[in-house]
């Protein structure tokens, strides 16, 4: 069993012990701390929650204590069931409530669920606000309310459908060229809530030919719910046998939007928000954009192409979503397949990478494939390397850092160092004695080399 608390957030594996998994005391003590918080944030309010969950097994139990929790603290809930974090993100702002929780372990398996936290933005919550909720859980500092002043329990189920037409008024939107190019579109959900969302999009965008594989809404997942390559040979075959344009896949939670081309192949998750961000870039010429360290250097080849400026923030959405404040960008995100548009909200958001990929594709004229040539071809190599607890992982990356000293060197999370249109990324692992390496090159051997040259002078700082 695992029980892991962050400044986002609670995440675990349903069962166990109090404390060793995700149990129901846990859930209540999580929901106590991050309700308590609510109501210091709004004194003499009778503040309201929204609530939204993805279709796990575990979903509804945990979806019954929090909402059961957070009325016991006088706290009025919204719950719109079966949801996305988007549409939830956007909810907390469209109904002027005072946070938000999101019951989903995202791209974690059936047996993971958790509680992710958002502000009365309709965003996460910040590091200091985290670490002062782990406080107030850790304490139990509680107080729950008599008879007369429990809060209140509604339910509301159109939240999908205005968060959809809110992505059809965007300008990057063009309903009329995507019913006219007649694309044939399959999608996998995973079993989880993208199932009802993502078609209901697509038929409100005029896709008249949509095939759906595992878009049951059961949470028996499919396949591993991550949307990498390696889990999307079903959604691969799907197009190349229904002769489709596009795949979409997404992952439980429907903040994450990974796309298969008409021949079969990846278009690449790293490659979503690339893609995207060209179409927005074509409206606005010199736009900023932002993303995260660990990404593809695509972005930033594509958004100097347009005239603007691209930044790289610390691995993280929140740490991409203050990036994008502080640099005003126009759209940003991250290599996950994540895509965040500040006109609708700022968060990672499926729906509005459907809706702008597909009009990008129609006003383009060519398959998706030729669209994916069209970008410069990077490949990034993942890797990690595990350490003895007792080494100093700061001291090793430290040692890195001045060996590298001559190059580029970006310290805002781990170490980035730059070799011309090269790069290779160092971070430790919040959670375990690890440090991640990512490298990108326009060859997957030479990225793969890079990444293998660092992790040799690793072994030799600590040899020595």
């Amino acid at each position: 069993m695992t029980l892991i608390k962050s400044i986002s957030g609670i995440r675990g594996t349903i069962g166990g012990k109090p404390g060793e998994g995700l149990s129901p005391l846990d859930i209540v003590k999580f929901a106590s701390a991050y309700g308590t918080w609510v109501i210091e944030q709004n004194p003499n309010q009778h503040p309201t929650v929204v609530i939204g969950r993805d279709a796990r097994l575990s979903g509804q139990m945990v979806n019954s204590i929090v909402c059961g929790t957070l009325t016991g603290l006088g706290i009025h809930v919204t719950d719109l069931g079966l949801s996305t974090t988007p549409t939830v993100e956007i909810a907390v702002t469209e109904l002027k409530a005072q946070g938000g929780i999101i019951l989903t372990a995202s791209h974690n398996p059936k047996q993971w669920n958790a509680l992710k936290l958002l502000n009365d933005k309709g965003e996460f919550i910040s590091d200091s606000e985290g670490k002062y909720i782990l406080e107030l859980a850790e304490n139990e500092q509680f107080n729950y309310k008599e008879v007369n002043h429990l809060g209140t329990y509604t339910e509301r189920h159109d939240l999908t459908d205005i968060h959809i037409q809110k992505v059809l008024a965007l300008p990057y939107v063009d309903v009329e060229a995507i019913k006219k190019a007649n694309f044939s579109v399959v999608v996998d959900a995973v079993n989880s809530s993208g199932g009802i969302v993502i078609p209901r999009l697509l038929e409100a965008l005029g896709v008249q030919k949509i095939h759906k594989i595992h878009c049951e809404p059961t949470g028996n997942f499919a396949h591993n719910p991550e949307p990498l390559p390696e889990h999307l040979r079903d959604l691969s075959e799907a197009v190349v046998k229904n002769k489709a344009h596009v795949g979409i896949s997404v992952d439980p939670d429907v903040d994450r939007l990974a796309l298969v081309c008409e021949d079969g192949e990846v278009f690449g998750e790293e490659y979503t928000l690339v893609a995207v961000a060209d179409a927005v870039l074509k409206h606005h010429k010199g736009g900023n954009t932002v993303s995260n360290l660990s990404s593809t250097r695509a972005l930033r080849d594509v958004t100097e192409k347009a005239g603007g400026s691209y930044s790289a923030s610390a691995v993280g959405e929140v740490n991409v979503v203050t990036m994008m404040k502080e640099t005003k960008a126009i759209i940003g995100g991250e290599g996950n397949g994540g895509v965040i548009l500040p006109e609708i909200h700022y968060g990672r958001d499926a729906l509005v990478g459907v809706a702008i990929f597909l009009t990008h594709l129609a006003h383009y004229g060519k398959t998706s494939s030729m669209l994916r040539k069209s970008y410069p071809n990077y490949h990034i190599s993942k890797n990690k390397i595990e350490l003895t607890p007792e080494i100093n992982v700061d001291k090793v990356l430290l040692s890195i850092k001045e060996k590298y000293a001559k190059q580029p060197v970006n310290v805002v999370d781990g170490v980035k160092i730059e070799f011309d249109k090269e790069w290779v990324h160092l971070r430790k692992s919040n959670t375990e004695p690890i440090i991640r390496i990512y490298s990108e090159s326009e060859n997957i051997s030479t990225a793969d080399a890079l990444a293998k040259k660092i992790i040799e002078d690793i072994k030799e700082i600590i040899k020595n």
